[in-house]
C-alpha cells in the first residue's frame, strides 16, 4: 500500500505526516533525511497496528504534494 505523505519546510527543516495514518509524523534536516524517516515511522505505525489486532486503513489518496521554501 502507498499512503500519501505531506512534507512542508519549517524553520529548521523538513517535516512530514501521513493524513490516514493520525499520529504518524517525522520531521528532519533535510528533505531526504525526512522521507527515510517518514517511511520508517509508516512502518513501525503499521506494525503497532497489526500487533494490536487493527487492519491498516485503506489509502484514501494516493501522491506527493510538494511545497517548496
Amino acid at each position: 500500500m502507498k499512503y500519501m505523505v505531506i512534507y512542508s519546510p519549517t524553520e529548521t527543516g523538513w517535516s512530514a505526516y501521513a493524513p490516514d495514518l493520525p499520529g504518524c509524523v517525522a520531521a528532519g534536516e533535510t528533505r531526504t533525511e525526512t522521507e527515510r524517516l517518514m517511511s520508517g515511522a509508516i512502518s513501525m505505525h503499521l506494525a503497532g497496528m497489526r500487533q494490536d489486532g487493527e487492519a491498516p486503513p485503506e489509502p484514501s489518496d494516493v501522491g506527493m504534494i510538494e511545497v517548496l521554501p
